[in-house]
């Protein structure tokens, strides 16, 4: 096509008009490109953690319906967009096309995961995700997906197998806007990768992690210790979880609290060591706004990186508490995000058990 394409996508919208694609609800999945895109030979998708849940619980763990639902939301919407958790994932594939016009810097024949969510990404189904049990986030898959000009990819390393590098792609975002607040909160003026480097008088600040041993959370936990936390709280639901987290060494202190209980969950924070200067919410179930603002320190913030947060409730929580607390939203894109999470990975030992452990879990 020759036509003017928008570099956000806006020609890709089907209804309603006027959107860009993540709000739309339906999105053109044509496999012809416009000048600036990308196209993508789908091998797997990766569903987030509060999409799979919703509709694990939803459908009560039966394989069948829950891949018939995904196969459903696919073809109404053009895009993996779960209509009751607003969220989506990502996926891998293998670049099939890429126009001249693309800035994305890709080449035909790479394997690449998309850092863009897949409730904006133009996508087709052909195999009806025929090897896909319906019970892991991570879903085999054949089709096509469409990449605009604004979307971002990062080429897979050759050096750690396909599911694992996947599984950190997925939660990239986490670990880097982690990084990014405690260092703030620190003072710290080093590389990250340099550890603490103290400036401007700053204190070391005390961070509490909801969802301790999940993708997010354990490398937030490893990004918060390299960037100036002075005290790692790693917040976990049962002893099951907590004996994993000790046995990683992530966390300085490991809480089994009910991250839903927001008395409960504030009490045993600071009985670990807080209240927290940054608590970062890395749960796939909603209702943990209030536990996490009363486990923050005055002045504190608090990240929200899960997409079964209410950030109604949240803001209107705070208000109610009389919390003064900055909130922020883990919007899944920070400049150099791939690169930080990978790294992760690859120097903190703890964070690749855990990782490997919900990877065989997945696969049970």
């Amino acid at each position: 096509m020759t036509t003017p394409a928008s570099p956000v996508g806006l020609h890709r919208v089907v209804e309603p008009p006027g959107v860009l694609p993540q709000a739309a609800r339906r999105l053109d999945t044509s496999p012809v490109l416009w000048p600036g895109e990308a196209r993508v030979r789908v091998e797997r998708l990766n569903l987030d953690a509060a999409s799979y849940r919703q509709l694990r619980d939803a459908y009560g763990g039966d394989g069948d319906a829950i891949r018939a639902e995904v196969l459903r939301v696919i073809a109404d919407r053009g895009k993996m967009h779960n209509p009751v958790t607003g969220s989506g994932g990502m996926l891998v594939g293998v670049v099939d096309e890429v126009t001249p016009g693309s800035p994305l810097g890709l080449r035909a024949g790479e394997r690449v995961a998309t850092l863009v969510s897949l409730t904006l990404t133009p996508l087709a189904i052909t195999d009806g995700l025929a090897r896909w049990d319906g019970r892991s986030e991570q879903v085999p898959a054949d089709g096509h997906a469409i990449l605009f000009a604004r979307s971002v990819a990062a080429v897979l390393p050759s050096d750690l197998p396909m599911p694992l590098a996947l599984a950190v792609m997925d939660v990239c975002g986490a670990p880097a806007l982690t990084r990014r607040v405690v260092r703030r909160k620190a003072g710290t003026d080093g590389r990250w990768s340099d550890g603490f480097v103290p400036g401007n008088g700053a204190a070391r600040p005390v961070v509490a992690v909801l969802g301790a041993t999940g993708k997010s959370g354990s490398l937030s936990l490893a990004a918060a210790r390299l960037s100036g936390a002075v005290h790692l709280i790693g917040v976990v639901p049962d002893a099951a979880e907590a004996a994993a987290l000790s046995k990683a060494g992530l966390a300085d202190a490991v809480v089994v609290a009910d991250a839903r209980d927001p008395v409960a969950l504030a009490e045993a924070v600071r009985r670990a060591g807080g209240p927290a200067d940054v608590t970062v919410v890395c749960v796939d179930v909603p209702g943990c706004e209030g536990g996490a603002i009363l486990a923050t320190r005055e002045g504190g913030t608090v990240v929200f990186f899960s997409m079964a947060t209410s950030f109604s409730a949240a803001a209107l929580g705070a208000e109610g508490l009389a919390a003064d607390v900055t909130m922020l939203i883990g919007n899944g894109y920070v400049p150099g995000h791939a690169e930080l999470a990978l790294d992760l990975l690859r120097t903190a030992p703890g964070v690749r058990v855990l990782f490997e452990r919900r990877l065989r879990e997945e696969a049970r």
